[in-house]
């Protein structure tokens, strides 16, 4: 029964906090599946075993090992590394974690009297704190990559289809006409300055805690700067008792993946309506049917991306909440940290190649885009007509555009299709002006496009300068 098994205290502590020392028998057999977390945390076997490496080279720099002992423990290390590699570590009862799992491999391979000398000075505060920023800065690396590429497939995309029309929406109401390059770039814009903001994150994650301790410090002065060089850190962290419980960097990378996870969620509500309109083609690879409807082409892939920004914003307030009432310095609460940066990382390489082959293979169909413009999206032009022309202050000229507009709805027509006679009955200056002929205003989506020529506008020389921006850019993230 449940209360049966507290008196059977018959599980295993493993070598390292075996019986005889500090405790006097085994643990409760729940308690110690409660405790460990070897389950996810031995994908930072790699990461554990570099920082021991640096660990061993510094502890033989300060006379706490030989030449011979640093050597014997390297070799056993890279042995190690190998078994994981290969898929042939065996895990016993007692490895709660990468570090103990790691050790407890170690002193089988050289010995408990060489391998026990490994951890002088070391807590597996410092270093689970040292595993998970190696871990952290190394993926998120290889995430500014692969938005490179995701970048670059954007831009492309949008320069090969540079003279395509359609419409631009505001409220999900027929606004303006634009360039459907010019809404592509629309979302690769916020998507630069989530690589931006990546960027920027990596050298505060980047700071090696190795050699703190527990919380107090390493008491044979090991030389911090020197490990720091060994794993490729860009500086030392400044307090020990910080250095072991300091999250900021997980909480930075979770807000990230969540405001970037928002960004792709937009991006594939926009292609999700696109799709609807039946404007743009999505292709078979990243669509699913129907197990009833035959005729059903359903977006998948496009829906998953959209869902994934909310269970991002969850495990972003998650690790939040855990932090914020810890007292210094490390607690086990911060065990918590790891599923959730483990599946954040998860998910966004995800989406990132998802999103990559969805824009790879996306097939834009012309004349349903350019079906989308309405007459009723010229009014502005109407407006800034009389402004460029005529000299009405906007104000006014927005008022008389408007005017046009209630007017065709009064007589179920298009404002293309409103006479000069009908135009003059609302305002005499709704006339020609030399060669520049009023109903081209009403008719000529390309000019209405072409006219917006300040930077960022739909022009086409500035739309091709937003993508070759964009892929320069891009250049810059690997």
């Amino acid at each position: 029964t449940q209360i049966n098994h507290i008196t059977k205290m018959s599980g295993a502590r493993g070598g390292l906090f075996g019986a005889g020392g500090r405790f006097s028998g085994g643990t409760d057999p729940i308690m110690e599946k409660f405790n460990e977390s070897i389950h996810f945390d031995k994908r930072m076997w790699h990461e554990d075993i570099t920082g021991s490496i640096a660990y061993a080279k510094a502890n033989a720099k300060i006379g706490i090992l030989t030449d011979h002992e640093r050597d014997v423990i390297i070799n056993g290390l890279n042995e190690i590394s190998q078994e994981w590699a290969n898929d042939q570590f065996e895990l016993k009862p007692g490895d709660e974690d990468i570090h103990t799992a790691n050790e407890r491999r170690l002193t089988e391979i050289v010995g408990k009297e060489i391998g026990g000398k490994l951890h002088t000075g070391r807590s597996r505060n410092d270093q689970v704190a040292t595993d998970t920023r190696l871990w952290t800065v190394k993926e998120e690396l290889k995430i500014l990559a692969n938005l490179a590429e995701l970048l670059n497939i954007g831009a492309n995309f949008a320069k090969e289809h540079v003279d395509i029309l359609c419409a631009g929406y505001t409220h999900l109401q027929p606004a303006q006409p634009i360039r459907f390059s010019h809404w592509i770039l629309s979302h690769l814009t916020p998507i630069m300055r989530d690589a931006e903001r990546l960027k920027q994150m990596i050298p505060r994650a980047n700071q090696c805690p190795l050699g703190s301790g527990a919380l107090a410090g390493n008491a044979f002065n090991v030389d911090r700067t020197y490990l720091a060089q060994e794993l490729k850190f860009d500086g030392v962290t400044l307090n020990s008792l910080d250095a072991v419980c300091d999250r900021d960097f997980i909480v930075e990378f979770l807000n990230w993946h969540a405001l970037f996870l928002t960004h792709v969620s937009q991006l594939a509500e926009d292609l999700i309506i696109l799709n609807l309109q039946k404007t743009v083609i999505i292709a078979d690879a990243y669509a699913t049917g129907s197990s009833l409807m035959p005729q059903k082409k359903n977006p998948d892939a496009l829906e998953l991306l959209r869902g994934k920004a909310g269970v991002a914003l969850g495990r972003s307030v998650s690790l939040t909440c855990t932090l914020k009432g810890l007292p210094r310095a490390y607690n086990k609460d911060l065990q918590e940290d790891k599923p959730l940066l483990f599946a954040a990382v998860d998910t966004v390489h995800d989406c990132v190649a998802i999103l990559s082959g969805v824009l790879a293979t996306l097939t834009p169909v012309e004349a349903k885009l350019v079906g989308t413009l309405q007459p009723e999206m010229l009014a502005t032009d109407l407006a800034e007509y009389l402004v460029l022309h005529k000299q009405v202050p906007f104000r006014e000229t927005h008022h008389i555009s408007g005017a046009c507009v209630r007017l065709c709805e009064d007589n179920g027509i298009q404002l293309n299709q409103l006479s000069m006679e009908q135009l003059q009955s609302i305002d005499e200056r709704l006339c020609d002006e030399g060669d520049v002929r009023i109903m081209d205003v009403l008719t000529d989506y390309s000019k209405s496009v072409e006219r917006k020529q300040s930077i960022g506008g739909t022009s086409r020389e500035r739309v091709l300068e937003c993508a070759e921006t964009c892929l320069e850019f891009a250049k810059g993230l690997v």
